[in-house]
């Protein structure tokens, strides 16, 4: 459910900086994926969302956060097809492809931290 509450509050605060139609659908699959990243690999942590402006670029920065066993090979898990848990293995190199800027820091251990912003074009 907090999945469902995290993409509906991201559409809208898309929305709210000018994303329409597919671009709001990629930011919603953005969070949903990240979401689920969560729930399954640490079961708990935390997405935030908010807007930026630079210059006269507008857009959305998302970072979602926990403190679960990290991710120990970056670069194997950015791999498509790469999966520890028995699924396609599109999650995190989906989520990049769908984001214009993406950033994982991960600490076996510690936890994980995906920061990834999307900007209106």
């Amino acid at each position: 459910m907090d999945i469902v509450i995290a993409r509906q509050q991201g559409r809208a605060l898309a929305a709210s900086v000018g994303f329409t139609g597919s671009d709001l659908t990629l930011i919603a699959t953005a969070i949903s994926e990240l979401g689920r990243n969560i729930l399954v690999h640490a079961k708990h942590g935390e997405i935030a969302m908010s807007l930026v402006h630079v210059g006269a670029k507008k857009g959305i920065h998302i970072v979602a956060r926990d403190q679960g066993p990290g991710i120990a090979d970056i670069a194997q898990a950015m791999r498509d097809g790469y999966s520890s848990v028995n699924s396609l293995g599109l999650g995190l190199p989906g989520t990049k492809r769908l984001m214009d800027e993406f950033e994982i820091v991960s600490v076996v251990g510690q936890g994980t931290t995906v920061t990834a912003s999307k900007w209106v074009r």
